[in-house]
């Protein structure tokens, strides 16, 4: 049985035959079958390719995320996109039916303490990490961080021999639940406060206890707006409702 050939044709973003409230919805499903279908979170970019130049991605998702009220998946904003994820009051159910979830191992207390310095401080050297914690950061700890996908290499640091810094990756604010690195909890507030600052860390100045207060919210976050002045103001939804707009090293812990 023979293939059916692909479609070659380009695709028609604009959809300018259809009447408004049509073409709002053809927009809508388009914009939600490609994020079901991708298994990582799905930019604004990508999601540009295939609705017309003057829809306002912002409004498609409030709508998508409008009709999934009460359903066992929601849409939301993660490392820079947007990804289907099931809710967590669901988290048993599919355990039990599917064994998902069972052989995660969660991170150690060292992991998880390495983990929250390089991602309030990066990009850091091993030799800062240790000096943070007052005793050496293990190559082991380092590793088990980079297989898990949640740290990589950052740029190399200005200290003598130029050692490899650590920066936290997408996979860390997607596993998370964080949009951007500003969402990790209160840490503009920490920051404008003056008590949370690598400098004064590494200089003895702020007790590492301190570091463990503040425990991560799943919070969904509008991204921003890409919109150049040239473009064309964004299309709303077809009754004009109203609605808001809109980064290697190897370091023993």
């Amino acid at each position: 049985m023979s293939r059916r050939p692909r479609s070659t044709a380009p695709l028609d973003t604009e959809l300018a035959d259809l009447p408004a409230d049509l073409r709002w919805r053809e927009w809508m499903g388009r914009v939600e079958a490609v994020i079901f279908a991708s298994p990582e979170p799905v930019t604004r970019e990508m999601l540009a390719r295939v609705v017309g130049q003057g829809c306002s991605i912002d409004l498609i998702i409030d709508d998508i995320r409008d009709e999934l009220r009460g359903r066992p998946y929601e849409l939301v904003t993660v490392a820079g996109g947007w990804q289907m994820r099931s809710r967590k009051s669901f988290a048993a159910t599919i355990r039990v039916a599917t064994g998902l979830g069972e052989q995660v191992k969660p991170l150690s207390p060292s992991e998880s303490l390495t983990l929250m310095a390089i991602g309030y401080f990066q990009p850091i050297t091993r030799s800062e990490l240790s000096q943070i914690f007052g005793k050496e950061v293990s190559r082991d700890t380092i590793g088990q961080l980079r297989r898990l996908g949640f740290v990589a290499a950052g740029p190399r640091s200005p200290q003598p021999g130029a050692p490899y810094t650590y920066v936290t990756t997408k996979t860390f604010l997607s596993h998370f639940g964080f949009d951007t690195l500003r969402d990790l909890p209160d840490m503009e507030a920490l920051e404008d406060a003056g008590l949370l600052s690598k400098d004064r860390l590494l200089a003895g100045e702020i007790p590492v206890a301190g570091l463990g207060h503040s425990n991560a919210d799943d919070g969904d976050g509008h991204g921003s707006d890409d919109a150049s002045d040239n473009q064309k103001p964004a299309q709303g939804r077809p009754d004009d409702r109203a609605a808001p707009g809109d980064a290697d090293g190897s370091g023993a812990m």
